[in-house]
C-alpha cells in the first residue's frame, strides 16, 4: 500500500470516529437540555457505550499501521500542509489514546454521567455531601488517566494536555502570576474609588421572551447562523459542536437578571462562531478542528467583553434594548447602561463575573484543583478550602456551597484542567483584538455602525480556518506578531475601567 493510499485510508476511519462522536455530542446536549433527570442512569450506559466504541476505534491497531505506513512512506508532505497536519495530530490523539485502557474509558463516561445529576441535584439544595462520593470517583479515574498520559510531567499537566496540547502548569504559572500581580491592584483601586454605576438597572424587571429574542437579535448580529445552529435553555450554560451545520448554544433567564443571559448568550455565541467557521470539507480531521480551548475561549470572550461589553456595541444596541424593554429602561442613559454592564465589583459566581475581576475566579480554581489532582488536597476539604481563598482573594464569604465550591459543571463531567484555558482565552483574545484593530482600522466605528463581520471574517481567516495547522502558542505568535503575555490584557483592562472609575 503506498503512503497515499494509506493516509486516504486513515482519513477515512477517522472521520467515521468522529462522526460517531458526534452522536455522543448530542446525547450530552440533549443530558444537559430535555432529559429527564430520571433518565440519568440510562444515558450513563448509553455514553460508556459509546466512548467504548469511539475508544477502540481510535485505538485500533490498524490506525497505528496506517501512520507507520505514512511515516516512513516516499511522500513526503510539506510541513503545515493539510496531510502534515491530520497525520501529526492524528499520531498525537493516537498515542494518547492507546495509554489509556478502555474499560477505565468507559468507566468514567458512566462516572461522569451520574456525577452531572448529582452535582444539579447538590447544587440545588447547597448540599456538596450529595456530590462528594461522585466527585470522589471521578477525581480517583481521573488520577488513573493522569497516571496513564503523563510522560516525566506532573499528573496535572498530563491533563491540561489534553485541553491545551504543550502547555504546562509551569508556564501558566509563570504568565498567570505576573497577570495576577498587576490585576489585584486595579481591582483594589476601583473598589476603593468610591464610584459605582446603578447597577439596579440590570435587575429590573425584563421579560424572559423579549430577553430570548433579543439575545437571539444580538447572536445573529454578530454572525451566528441561526440556520445552522440553536439557542436552548440549561443549568450551566455551553456551546456544542455537533458537527457541520448543527452548533447548538445555551444559555440560561432570570426576569430580573439582564446581563446573565445576554452576555451568557453572546460569550456562547463566540463559540459557536468558531465552530461554525471551521471548514466543513475537513470535518472529521485535525484541520476541521479548533487548536485547543484557550483558543476557543479567546473567540467567546472576544466576542462578550471585548466586542459586547465596549461602548460602540451599545451605541448601536442601546436603541434596539430600549424599544424591547421600555420599562425597564424608559430612565435610563446610553452612559448609565454602558457603565451598569462594566460594573466591577467582588462577586461569588464566576459567570456572573465582571470582565475584571473574571480572571481571578479562575485562578483560584487552577490552585485547587491543581491540589486536588495532586493529593494535597482531599475532596471531603474542598468546601473549607474554597471559602478561605475565597475570603482571601475576594473579601467575601460565600454564604453556602451553591455560591461557593457546586457552582461550576467542569468537576462533575471529569473537565479537569479545563480552567486555565478560560484564563489563556483572555489573554489570547486581548492579543487577538489588539492586532485586529490594527489590521482592520476603526472598529469601534464600525461596531457603532452595526457592521460586525469585518471582524469576524478577520477571525476566520486568521484562525478558524487554520484548523489545528499550528499548535495555540504559534498561532498567536503568527497571528499577533508576539509570544503570548499579559501587557495586551492589562492594557485593554486599565484603558476601559480607569476613565470610567477614575482610577
Amino acid at each position: 500500500m503506498s503512503a497515499q493510499r494509506a493516509y486516504e485510508d486513515l482519513i477515512g476511519r477517522w472521520k467515521e470516529l468522529q462522526l460517531l462522536e458526534s452522536c455522543a455530542a448530542v446525547l450530552g446536549w440533549d443530558e444537559r437540555t430535555y432529559m429527564p433527570r430520571g433518565g440519568a442512569a440510562h444515558r450513563a450506559e448509553q455514553h460508556a457505550l459509546l466512548a467504548g466504541m469511539a475508544h477502540e476505534r481510535a485505538t485500533a491497531a490498524e490506525v497505528g499501521e496506517l501512520l507507520s505506513r505514512i511515516e516512513e512512506g516516499d511522500e513526503h508532505f510539506t510541513p503545515d500542509s493539510t496531510p502534515a497536519v491530520n497525520v501529526r495530530e492524528i499520531r498525537r490523539e493516537y498515542d494518547r489514546r492507546t495509554k489509556l485502557p478502555r474499560s477505565l474509558v468507559v468507566a468514567l463516561a458512566k462516572a461522569t454521567t451520574l456525577a452531572e445529576q448529582a452535582w444539579q441535584d447538590a447544587r440545588e439544595k447547597s448540599a456538596f455531601g450529595l456530590f462528594l462520593p461522585h466527585l470522589d470517583e471521578v477525581l480517583r479515574l481521573t488520577r488513573e488517566v493522569a497516571e496513564a498520559l503523563k510522560t516525566g510531567g506532573s499528573a496535572y499537566d498530563a491533563l491540561l494536555d489534553r485541553f491545551e496540547p504543550g502547555e504546562t502548569s509551569r508556564n501558566l504559572k509563570r504568565v498567570f502570576w505576573a497577570l495576577r500581580d498587576e490585576l489585584a491592584p486595579l481591582v483594589a483601586a476601583i473598589v476603593d474609588s468610591g464610584k459605582a454605576p446603578d447597577a439596579s438597572i440590570l435587575i429590573r424587571d425584563y421579560p424572559v421572551p423579549e430577553q430570548a429574542s433579543f439575545g437571539i437579535a444580538a447572536a445573529e448580529a454578530i454572525g451566528f447562523d441561526f440556520e445552522r445552529g440553536r439557542l436552548d435553555e440549561t443549568v450551566h450554560p455551553f456551546c456544542s459542536g455537533i458537527g457541520p451545520g448543527d452548533t447548538r448554544i445555551t444559555t440560561r433567564y432570570d426576569r430580573n437578571q439582564f446581563a446573565q443571559a445576554f452576555f451568557g448568550t453572546l460569550h456562547e455565541a463566540g463559540h459557536g462562531l468558531y465552530d461554525q467557521g471551521l471548514d466543513a470539507a475537513h470535518f472529521g480531521t485535525p484541520m476541521g478542528d479548533a487548536v485547543s480551548l484557550g483558543i476557543h475561549e479567546s473567540q467567546s470572550r472576544m466576542w462578550e467583553n471585548f466586542v459586547g461589553r465596549g461602548r460602540a456595541f451599545w451605541t448601536h444596541f442601546f436603541p434596539q434594548a430600549r424599544d424591547v424593554f421600555p420599562l425597564a429602561l424608559v430612565d435610563v442613559s446610553p452612559d448609565a447602561f454602558y457603565f451598569a454592564v462594566n460594573d466591577v465589583r467582588p462577586s461569588f459566581i464566576r459567570v456572573e463575573a465582571d470582565e475584571a475581576t473574571y480572571n481571578l475566579h479562575i485562578l483560584l480554581r487552577f490552585a485547587l484543583e491543581e491540589a486536588l489532582v495532586e493529593g494535597d488536597l482531599p475532596v471531603a476539604d474542598l468546601p473549607g478550602a474554597w471559602n478561605e481563598r475565597f475570603e482571601r482573594d475576594f473579601g467575601l464569604k460565600p454564604p453556602d456551597d451553591a455560591h461557593g465550591c457546586l457552582q461550576d459543571v467542569h468537576w462533575s463531567a471529569g473537565l479537569i484542567g479545563y480552567f486555565p484555558t478560560y484564563t489563556l482565552g483572555n489573554l489570547c483574545a486581548a492579543q487577538f483584538f489588539e492586532a485586529a484593530r490594527s489590521d482592520l482600522g476603526d472598529l469601534d466605528g464600525q461596531f457603532a455602525g452595526g457592521e460586525f463581520q469585518p471582524l469576524l471574517g478577520w477571525l476566520r481567516e486568521r484562525i478558524h480556518r487554520e484548523g489545528k495547522r499550528y499548535t495555540a502558542s504559534e498561532l498567536v505568535e503568527k497571528v499577533t506578531g508576539k509570544p503570548l503575555d499579559h501587557q495586551a490584557l492589562m492594557a485593554h483592562l486599565k484603558s476601559k475601567f480607569r476613565p470610567l472609575y477614575g482610577v
